[in-house]
């Protein structure tokens, strides 16, 4: 297995940040899929509301995440990983991390947007009331509702692409990929 100098990693930031985010994604899409299925009750009140407040944090970290990016490039492939890649893994290798940068930030907005629409208001932590982003509207929510969900799936294969790919890359490739965005020891 190929060994990266520590050029050709991801900076700490960027590494947190990832991991942190994905956790966090993984996490508010388990909770999604299990809230929806539970009867009506305190307990589904308040595990939506969580829900909410994970979306909102993500939303928050995804920006924080996007101006560290564009303030500091990532690390350019390593030239040996770049040469050995067909132009079609070029290609799904950036057009995979711009729609997952573009679903950062449509998921939790969607939900935000559908929460607002359905008059549902988003005290994010019990502490800081977020704006409606859209009027009450029940036509509005019904739409938004089955738009977040649609993104929240799109988002979920996607992240299992990823997922597959950094697999690939270790196990078949064996070219070290991965230990650019994996935690220094």
């Amino acid at each position: 297995m190929a060994t990266l100098s520590s050029s050709a990693r991801y900076n700490p930031l960027a590494i947190a940040f990832h991991w942190i985010l994905a956790i966090a994604i993984v996490g508010a899409f388990g909770v999604g899929l299990y809230m929806t299925g539970l009867p009506m009750s305190p307990t589904r009140l308040k595990i939506y509301t969580w829900h909410k407040w994970a979306g909102v944090t993500i939303l928050a970290l995804s920006a924080l995440r996007l101006l560290w990016r564009l303030a500091k490039a990532p690390p350019a492939l390593p030239a040996a990983v770049s040469r050995a890649m067909p132009r079609w893994q070029h290609l799904a290798h950036h057009g995979t991390h711009a729609a997952l940068y573009l679903l950062f930030f449509a998921v939790p907005l969607s939900g935000w947007a559908y929460s607002s629409a359905a008059g549902f208001p988003i005290t994010w932590f019990g502490v800081l009331p977020l704006p409606d982003l859209v009027a009450p509207d029940k036509a509005l929510a019904s739409v938004l509702k089955e738009s977040h969900e649609l993104l929240a799936f799109a988002l979920a294969g996607l992240v299992v692409l990823h997922v597959a790919a950094a697999l690939k890359h270790q196990l078949v490739d064996r070219d070290g990929l991965l230990l650019r965005m994996w935690p220094a020891r």
